[in-house]
């Protein structure tokens, strides 16, 4: 039975998952991304080691699969993407949709120049082109950093080539679709990520020292549980990990089949991303221990556990100092950009479908539409010689206000939308073989949007008093607090402009 009034929006025919696994496999690839490598074995290390695995595992279940949930019963009961899906919760609350699309172009627009990097990378592991000092090649010589926190129009050509070749790479696939272009590109690029890494972390366990990096991983600092931003970088972690409430997992969720296990599909999605983590930070710091036993210092002593410093200064290092470096150096590197493709994948899917949904575009039109814009941006901002100071402030800007501000906008509107939450839920518990219990509501209705919140308001207050990075405040106003303004604008302008009008053959959205 239909659940719409006359007036809302009602798409044409929706492509679907071939299958519930393909979905997974989707969904899951979409959550493996960048940041499980460079990111989660550094905030593991810096909040606790062993111990902060147990706020990490209460975030999982109080936050990360509490929203994912959230994020599947909206795009698999409204049966669109996240403007579409928001606008039949509430008709007032398609601008947060938009506004979830929009953080999704800001964020693949530079996430595309990371793969990049690496894809480049992969091909100087061959020879270990980057010498003796990788920081310098990084910084000097591979990307011909600028001093200056001005924007420069100077090209970089070793990250043009290999941005544009990209570009073209992945809006090809997604003009082939939903089942042609990304379920074909997660069945492959998946399994193949997983047995690279494996392989890698394999490889890295029997290094000289990966002992004591295990050890300086997973020793338990227990007197860091006592300190409450150890249990918000815990929360910040899986939030961002899982790729929740920001539109990827609804617009992923719409397009599945009117009978799918959403619960299940959920704690598999879920415990599986925190499993890869995991594998990650066992492989990485298995080689950081291999370096510090190398360089006879201390795990604590080095430089680089995070961010793109670990991925393309302190691995190419160790890789120089490895027997068979050229070899673990491409396998880590492809690995990356495996786990990048998957996710910029899902990225793109947020902003097709939303296309698709209210102009009625195909997926070609759709693809081309959104990817040229995207990829010009790319190329011109971050191809240049400034794009490493532009990607560091945009980065941060677009996930600490625009995805927090997005996760709290979706789950306080779910709440307060007469009773959605007590109708979502039944939803999840009518298709899903696990029931959901009660405490989702209160769960997703006040916990999660109170601790994001505080998470929000905190980072803004450290942000408007202390310029971020040491940049200058003009540069941060203009990129950092520029890119959340352009999010706010699109999805003001996106919201305005009409539906079409051929669109509106309702396909069904479930009771």
């Amino acid at each position: 039975m239909s659940t719409t009034t006359p007036t809302e929006y009602r798409p044409r025919r929706r492509e679907t998952w071939s299958g519930q696994t393909a979905f997974l496999l989707a969904a899951i690839g979409s959550a493996v991304g960048l940041g499980n490598i460079w990111r989660f074995p550094g905030v593991a290390y810096a909040n606790g080691g062993g111990a902060f695995l147990i706020p990490y595992l209460v975030a999982l279940v109080c936050v990360g699969i509490p929203v994912l949930l959230l994020d599947y019963a909206l795009g698999h009961k409204f049966r669109g993407s996240p403007p579409a899906a928001l606008r039949r919760l509430t008709p007032k609350a398609e601008f947060f949709g938009w506004f979830q699309v929009m953080v999704c172009f800001v964020i693949f627009t530079y996430y595309a120049v990371v793969i990049a990097w690496a894809a480049r990378y992969a091909l100087y592991s061959v020879d270990m082109a980057w010498g003796e000092d990788p920081k310098t090649f990084f910084l000097a010589d591979f990307l011909q950093v600028t001093e200056a926190t001005t924007y420069s129009t100077t090209p970089v050509a070793s990250v043009m080539i290999p941005l544009v070749l990209l570009w073209l790479f992945v809006l090809i696939i997604m003009a082939r679709g939903l089942t042609g272009g990304v379920e074909l590109a997660n069945k492959i690029f998946l399994p193949l990520l997983v047995i690279l890494f494996i392989a890698i972390v394999i490889r890295a366990l029997f290094l000289p020292g990966a002992l004591e990096g295990l050890n300086a991983f997973f020793t338990p600092n227990w007197e860091s549980l006592a300190d409450p931003k150890v249990w918000l970088a815990a929360f910040a972690q899986i939030f961002y990990s899982l790729s929740v409430a920001f539109g990827i997992m609804l617009t992923y969720a719409s397009y599945l089949k009117p009978k799918s296990n959403l619960t299940g599909t959920g704690l598999v999605a879920g415990f599986a991303n925190s499993s890869f983590e995991i594998l990650a930070g066992i492989g990485v710091f298995a080689a950081l221990g291999f370096m510090s036993h190398q360089q006879s210092v201390a795990v604590a002593d080095l430089e680089g556990l995070t961010g793109p410093i670990l991925s393309f200064v302190t691995f190419p290092h160790i890789i120089s100092m490895m027997p068979g470096g050229p070899i673990f150096g491409v396998l880590f590197f492809t690995s990356l950009v495996l786990a990048g493709v998957t996710s910029l994948l899902s990225l793109l899917q947020v902003v097709s479908g939303g296309l698709q949904d209210k102009f009625g575009f195909s997926p070609i039109k759709a693809s081309f539409i959104m990817g040229i814009p995207a990829m010009l941006v790319s190329v011109a901002l971050f191809g240049t010689q400034s794009g490493l100071n532009a990607l560091d402030v945009v980065d941060n800007f677009i996930n600490t206000i625009g995805v927090v501000g997005s996760a709290i906008a979706l789950t306080v509107v779910a709440a307060i939308a007469g009773k959605r939450l007590k109708s979502l839920r039944a939803h999840l518990n009518k298709v899903s073989a696990l029931p959901v219990p009660f405490i989702w509501d209160i769960l997703v209705g006040a916990v999660v949007p109170a601790v994001l919140s505080f998470m929000l308001i905190t980072a803004v207050i450290e942000l408007v008093q202390v310029p971020y990075g040491g940049y200058e405040p003009s540069y941060i106003a203009v990129l950092g607090w520029g890119c959340v303004v352009l999010a706010l604008v699109g999805a003001a302008v996106l919201t305005a402009l009409p539906w079409k009008k051929n669109t509106t053959e309702q396909e069904g959205v479930q009771a």
